[in-house]
């Protein structure tokens, strides 16, 4: 299943340039990932500093 990011997202934008597909970009009020192009690698949650990328269940 996709990454999706959670409320604790602080909008620092480390996620969006680590990600190899490029499926992350600037929401409302927090970064969003675009489901049908994440591959599920988990590069975004490495590098976030408050976790807020995680796996959906």
């Amino acid at each position: 299943m996709a990454y999706f990011i959670n409320d604790e997202c602080i909008s620092c934008g480390a996620c969006e340039s680590e990600c190899p597909v490029s499926c992350i970009s600037e929401g409302d009020g927090k970064y969003v990932i675009d489901a049908d192009e994440c591959i599920e690698c988990g590069a975004c949650a490495g590098v976030c500093p408050v976790g807020a990328p995680n796996p959906a269940e």
